[in-house]
């Protein structure tokens, strides 16, 4: 029954991600008939309520006609389970002060071995944990419900000599596992973002940090797991990245609300990398960086619903650091929300690195005052100098559809600087429309070898693409992923 139960909910995932208008009836995932734990009750909170859907703009104001995403179904009913491990019963206080990590670990650890168990941090609490890994393997259907609040302790001052600074919460070597809940993740980062090495940020983006240690915990990780649900939680003020995947398979993250300061330094609001079959559904993200970036070795990534910004936008890189090979492919984001960020959707590179970035697509983007709306830049530097090197990843396959809206005048919209030595091939531009915020019209997109196509007239014009392919068209196969 447990392998039937993992096979059934691999099949949830992947036809939620391809088929995502398709009937959630088609794919729901079948639970085990619970069996009783040492500390039981009911789960008594109320279906958990989305953020807002993303709005999709109407044809009258320059945005997409397309319907707006249906909101997915829980592929984890409400559990009739009374198979409830409530931290209080093994000694949180919740007041914000108390430490309660023991408590959490010793209630981890029981509804571990126990089938389809709720781990639950009730309404009303706050409760304070220090850097801590909950371990798989558990038994399957295993959730953490947080209907009151989780917080590490307050700034680097406050933690823990000995507790890893470079992360909080991390959940390793788990499968068919869920977080979920009507509460919040605190991440008390405004400590951390004032650090001296940290960039104090001005109006105009520039920052100015000192030497020194930057250690900063990541405030929620994924380690080496499978069939994850992420839903409806308020995530907010991480020291570093929000939620990170790294090395999972079968991710679906929905109606989350991620929030820091928009000057906060680093803090993505999804990263993932080395993870496969991922669906993030209507959510809501603004912070200081990315809204979700994607890393190497990700790929079959869903994207839509999404409000973002203030931020940095959705970003693909950077790829290739330290002649690394990256391999990124079947990439979606669709129906979005970009609103006040410094970037729109982006690929970015070092120089240097190889392996492909193929099979992205771009669709029903609504931008908003946004810098660089639509960018490819395989001269990604982030030191004040790079040095040129003769290799880079390989982009092929780049479709932007029905990308309209408004753009911040300090840059060009469109802007593809690709690589002197390895072209970006394949580019496709429809009904693409960008309009100043204020000011002039800046007709003058930038391109560098870069090769494709304008299904339609695009405002401004993008008449800088090469038409066909480059000459070394062949050899641009060696660098792809197998």
């Amino acid at each position: 029954m447990e392998m039937k139960a993992r096979v059934l909910f691999a099949i949830w995932v992947a036809m939620a991600i391809s088929l995502h208008n398709a009937s959630i009836s088609q794919g729901r995932h079948t639970f085990h008939k619970p069996r009783k734990g040492k500390h039981t009750g009911t789960v008594t909170s109320s279906p958990v309520s989305p953020p807002p859907a993303s709005p999709v703009p109407s044809p009258e104001s320059g945005g997409s006609s397309s319907p707006a995403p249906s909101v997915r179904s829980d592929p984890y009913p409400s559990p009739d389970s009374d198979c409830v491990f409530d931290v209080r019963s093994y000694g949180a206080v919740g007041d914000g002060e108390t430490d309660d990590t023991a408590a959490f670990r010793a209630a981890w650890k029981e509804a571990c071995a126990v089938e389809s168990a709720t781990v639950l941090a009730p309404s009303g609490y706050s409760f304070m944990i220090t850097s801590s890994i909950f371990y798989g393997p558990c038994k399957p259907g295993l959730v953490l419900q947080v209907d009151g609040c989780l917080m590490p302790p307050d700034g680097p001052d406050s933690w823990p000599d000995g507790d890893s600074k470079q992360q909080w919460l991390v959940f390793y070597r788990l499968t068919d596992m869920k977080i979920t809940g009507e509460g919040t993740i605190e991440g008390n980062g405004d400590k951390w973002w004032d650090l001296p090495c940290k960039p104090h940020r001005g109006t105009d983006g520039i920052g100015s940090g000192s030497s020194g240690s930057c250690e900063s915990p990541a405030l929620i990780r994924f380690f080496m797991s499978s069939n994850l649900v992420v839903s409806g939680l308020r995530i907010q003020n991480s020291p570093q990245v929000h939620m990170k995947f790294d090395g999972c398979q079968g991710v679906l993250i929905e109606k989350l609300s991620i929030s820091s300061p928009k000057l906060s330094p680093n803090t993505d609001g999804i990263h993932i990398e080395n993870t496969k079959d991922v669906g993030i559904y209507n959510s809501m993200i603004s912070n200081g960086d990315d809204c979700i970036s994607i890393g190497s070795g990700c790929s079959n990534v869903d994207i839509e619903g999404l409000t973002c910004g203030p931020s940095h936008g959705i970003s693909i890189g950077s790829l290739g650091v330290h002649n690394s090979k990256a391999c990124v492919y079947n990439i979606t984001a669709r129906n979005l929300v970009i609103r006040e960020s410094d970037n729109g959707v982006r690929i970015k590179t070092w120089q240097g690195g190889s392996g492909s970035v193929s099979n992205i697509h771009f669709e029903n983007i609504q931008m908003e005052n946004v810098r660089n709306c639509m960018m490819i830049d395989q001269y990604y530097c982030n030191a004040k100098s790079c040095s040129n090197q003769t290799s880079a990843v390989y982009i092929n396959d780049i479709s932007f559809r029905n990308i309209k809206g408004t753009y911040d005048v300090r840059n060009a919209p469109v802007r593809f600087a690709c690589s002197d030595a390895v072209a970006c091939t394949n580019i496709t531009l429809s009904e693409v429309e960008l309009l100043p915020h204020e000011g002039e019209l800046l007709d003058d997109p930038f391109c560098w070898n870069a090769y494709g196509v304008e299904e339609t007239v695009t405002i401004p014009p993008v008449d800088c693409l090469n038409d066909g392919e480059p000459q070394n068209v062949g050899e641009l196969g060696n660098y792809a992923c197998s």
